[in-house]
């Protein structure tokens, strides 16, 4: 192993967090590594093969909360409502590879998924601003954590200040006649928080979608509770909860 890629492992933990808590990490791998060699039957624990992982010795797992409950909630809407196709548009990757198990799954995203084993999957690149589907065309949508990012430049799309109204127009567009759209983002008091996302009222994405039907809102709010079927009214002030619709047309 060269020694760039040896110093990049072992400087990789310091750059995650400040050097106090990193040495006294660092500290305890050593222990182990002396440790775990002495014992019978480890075999040879070379120091050029080692990997320090030293934060993932925690009571309970770290997971991104907003992203965990809204696949959930979505992938289980999706379930139950039996659609033979689904187009998902730049989600969450492993949320869709998963959607595969139960439909045939179309993702729209700039950026191709190379995905060539994986059945009832088709890749398609497009941009959610221009999607390569006819007016009132499809019956499942999703669109998770995506359309807050939209003109910000963060994955080298153009800047646009109306980015996620634009988005939200599209996804409308193609949205069938009695079809279901799964969208979220985070909600509360609008902000840009630049080149993030934006943070939109949930007043704000329901005139996104005004000709669309809301059929339910659900929230992960500020307080880390994950709340289905809530008022929409009750978040305008929020700090950064994830707001989920599903909206019908």
């Amino acid at each position: 192993m060269g020694i760039r890629r040896f110093v990049k492992r072992w400087s990789r933990p310091i750059i995650k967090t400040n050097i106090r808590q990193a040495l006294s990490r660092y500290w305890s791998f050593i222990r182990d590594w002396r440790a775990y060699r002495k014992m019978d039957g480890a075999g040879p624990v070379l120091l050029k093969n080692t990997y320090p992982q030293l934060f993932d010795n925690t009571p309970i797992y770290s997971v991104d909360a907003h992203y965990f409950y809204q696949d959930i909630w979505a992938f289980t809407k999706i379930y139950l409502s039996g659609a033979d196709l689904h187009v998902d548009v730049g989600s969450n990757v492993v949320f869709v590879g998963f959607l595969t198990a139960v439909t045939n799954v179309e993702f729209v995203d700039i950026r191709a998924l190379e995905a060539p084993y994986l059945k009832n999957f088709r890749s398609i690149v497009g941009s959610i601003l221009n999607m390569p589907y006819e007016d009132n065309s499809l019956k499942s949508i999703s669109c998770l954590n995506v359309a807050e990012h939209i003109g910000l430049g963060r994955y080298g799309d153009p800047l646009d200040p109306f980015g996620t109204k634009k988005a939200a127009a599209e996804l409308s567009r193609c949205l069938a006649k009695g079809g279901n759209l799964y969208f979220s983002l985070p909600v509360g008091k609008p902000r840009v928080c630049f080149n993030a996302h934006r943070v939109h009222s949930p007043g704000q994405i329901l005139q996104y979608f005004a000709d669309l039907k809301l059929v339910e809102f659900s929230v992960f709010d500020d307080d880390r509770s994950f709340i289905e079927k809530t008022d929409v009214k009750a978040y305008e002030t929020a700090k950064f909860a994830c707001g989920m619709f599903h909206f019908t047309k």
